[in-house]
């Protein structure tokens, strides 16, 4: 589930201080991340939502005529937009925005593990994702929550707004350089550098915040959080050749799988609500895959 799969999103972060998160402004219930980042506001969302709205348009007629977009009719097109029937009407009280929006769930024929949702609600899943994996609907709505909470906190256009600040400090600072007799332009690479390296501590945040308003969209809509488990416990086993954690722009699994961990207090009580049954009466979450632990 990479939300970087959205090329219009920019990523980039600022290693200095910058007012990136308000207080907390706690639910009353679920998952607490606080508030969207004020980051988010120096680029439109509704501009970005518009540009997102046309790249998946595009993105859609292309696999339409490569004969890879799959029908309506398509058994797994039809699992997924029913997994979004139930999660959509929990992700409106997230952002006022997603109201108004046009929502569309698709799938692409093709081998890449991939899922994302542009702004605006625009979903697609490829094949690879689900068969690679043998998702369950659980899993499917974990990794769907995920991708829908990238666009509910506006994490393109946050990322976007960060990305204008530090080019913009960089190129300051190079001036202040220059005004005390150094190479600016050396200044301000060094200070461009760091930013590309601080901007993957920033993608990391975002995943994890994904991946946990995700658990909680998929509680509330009655798919098992503890999903998200063995959901990393698969990708562990198809990503063997991950890249170094303080290089990869998401966390690694087994840092994602304790996070996930601790908010279970959270978000099951949701879960058996959503059920029907008593928390203390739920069995053990089980796999579909062999040699996959039960998941308390």
């Amino acid at each position: 589930m990479k939300s970087s799969s959205l090329s219009l999103l920019l990523a980039a972060g600022l290693t200095f201080s910058l007012p990136l998160m308000a207080q907390n402004s706690a639910p009353q219930e679920g998952v607490n991340v606080g508030k969207m980042s004020i980051m988010r506001k120096i680029v439109p969302s509704g501009a970005l939502e518009g540009q997102a709205a046309q790249q998946y348009t595009t993105t859609m007629q292309t696999a339409q005529q490569k004969r890879e977009l799959a029908p309506d009719n398509h058994p797994q097109v039809i699992r997924l937009r029913a997994i979004a029937k139930k999660m959509i009407p929990f992700a409106l009280p997230w952002n006022p925005r997603a109201k108004e929006w046009k929502w569309e769930v698709n799938l692409i024929a093709s081998p890449q593990i991939n899922a994302y949702c542009m702004p605006g609600g625009k979903i697609a899943f490829y094949t690879g994702i689900l068969d690679t994996l043998k998702l369950t609907d659980d899993e499917v709505a974990i990794i769907m929550g995920h991708e829908i909470a990238h666009a509910l906190r506006e994490h393109g256009a946050e990322r976007a707004g960060k990305s204008m600040a530090m080019n913009s400090a960089a190129k300051l600072l190079g001036l202040f350089a220059e005004s005390k007799g150094y190479d600016g332009n050396m200044v301000a690479g060094i200070a461009g550098t760091a930013g590309n390296v601080a901007m993957l501590k920033f993608s990391r945040e975002d995943e994890t915040e994904g991946d946990i308003v995700g658990m909680d969209l998929a509680a509330r809509s009655g798919y098992d959080p503890r999903a998200g488990v063995t959901l990393w416990q698969k990708m562990g086993v198809v990503n063997q050749k991950a890249p170094p954690k303080w290089l990869s722009t998401h966390p690694a699994g087994e840092d994602r799988i304790k996070e996930i961990r601790k908010h279970f207090p959270e978000v099951m009580p949701l879960y058996a609500r959503a059920k029907g049954a008593n928390l203390a009466s739920l069995p053990p979450y089980r796999s579909n895959v062999k040699g996959i632990p039960d998941v308390n």
